[in-house]
């Protein structure tokens, strides 16, 4: 089963063409990764799937329905959600505060009814509260849960802006560059976070420039060049390819 189907989607700036006639499929459940280097178009790529920009020719389909053009808030509803480059949390809210804001796309009465309504939606927000309880303990930050964002360790932060995600019950999660900026440890944490969200159900689709963690965790990887699809299959046969060799990986196969 085919999660999402991007056909031959291009996105032209001016006489740049940032993403040039690219194809791929990405299952159902698992973990794609979409790598190269600077300039490759990745984060292009990922704006005109997540709908924070338009493409030029081409189409999306997630779960068999066109989402072309979509914008981001609809297609969070859909289940299409995504983290940024840089860190994008509330840094004067708290921890569960900013983990309960990415439920609210999920809940029916909103943040507002929340505060003035009735008892039923001071119930879901109890229920909201719960469930963003349960995905901060996931992350390992229940010690830290009211702190404010901006005073966590940088790789907390990222942590705390995946389970903000997660929050909104995607079902598929694109990660842009989780790993950027975290140290060893980090990392290796983040490899697990994210293998135990895919074991989980929630199909991943992540952008990534730490290759070592791109081959431990990756079912699948799409390989980028000036925008255009050079490579893409499993990790090993990517590992090998020789264009991939060339442009990203340095040297030969050892």
């Amino acid at each position: 089963m085919i999660r999402l189907s991007v056909h031959n989607l291009t996105k032209r700036f001016g006489g740049l063409v940032a993403i040039n006639d690219v194809t791929f499929d990405v299952p159902h459940g698992g973990v794609t990764a979409i790598i190269g280097p600077n300039g490759a178009g990745k984060t292009t790529l990922f704006n005109l799937i997540s709908g924070f920009a338009q493409p030029s020719d081409g189409s999306i389909l997630f779960e068999g329905d066109d989402v072309t053009g979509t914008p981001p808030a609809r297609m969070a509803a859909r289940g299409v959600v995504r983290t940024f480059q840089l860190v994008q949390l509330f840094p004067r809210l708290s921890v569960l505060e900013n983990v309960m804001i990415g439920r609210h796309v999920r809940t029916r009465m909103g943040l507002l009814s929340a505060l003035i309504g009735p008892p039923s939606a001071r119930r879901e927000e109890a229920e909201t509260e719960e469930r963003a309880r349960d995905l901060i303990a996931q992350i390992g930050l229940a010690s830290q849960i009211d702190m404010l964002a901006d005073v966590l360790p940088y790789g907390q932060q990222r942590l705390l802006e995946i389970a903000r995600a997660l929050a909104a019950e995607p079902r598929l999660l694109m990660l842009d560059e989780p790993a950027a900026g975290l140290n060893h440890a980090e990392t290796e944490q983040l490899g697990q976070l994210i293998r135990e969200i895919s074991g989980g159900g929630t199909t991943v689709l992540l952008i990534e420039h730490d290759m070592r963690l791109v081959m431990k965790i990756a079912d699948r990887i799409v390989v980028l060049d000036f925008g255009v699809k050079i490579a893409e299959g499993a990790p090993i046969d990517v590992e090998r390819n020789p264009a991939v060799i060339e442009a990203y990986l340095g040297g030969v196969p050892q």
